[in-house]
């Protein structure tokens, strides 16, 4: 069984820092690309910035030069960064990751596992 287990969320004024972090555990073969994404209420869940396995990154256009994601692949671990917060990244931000788990002494599968989330407010 694969879980990923996200920390670092809360409240924090604008123009503060925050770094979340999210560790995958289980019976994990490989992990391929792993994400960070947001949603605020009444809103559609966004791509915030994404990292593969061999470090290429993507971002969103409003978090681009504010926040950095990086990885750790020892640890089976995704970090994001968040600098000069604003209001509007105001959401619950949920870790994803693409891996493949072992599920049996001869099987093996690639599937996309999603985080609890963790909350992050941004407010003075």
């Amino acid at each position: 069984q694969v879980q990923l287990v996200e920390s670092g969320g809360g409240l924090v004024q604008p123009g503060g820092s925050l770094r979340l972090s999210c560790a995958a555990s289980g019976s994990i073969f490989s992990i391929n690309a792993m994400g960070w994404f947001r949603q605020a209420p009444g809103k559609q869940r966004e791509l915030v910035a994404a990292i593969t396995s061999v470090g290429s990154t993507n971002y969103a256009d409003s978090v681009k030069g504010r926040f950095t994601i990086f990885r750790d692949n020892a640890k089976n671990t995704v970090y994001l960064q968040m600098n000069s917060l604003k209001p509007e990244d105001t959401a619950v931000y949920y870790c994803h990751a693409i891996l493949t788990a072992i599920l049996s002494a001869v099987g093996a599968e690639t599937n996309g596992y999603w985080g609890q989330g963790t909350q992050v407010t941004v407010s003075s």
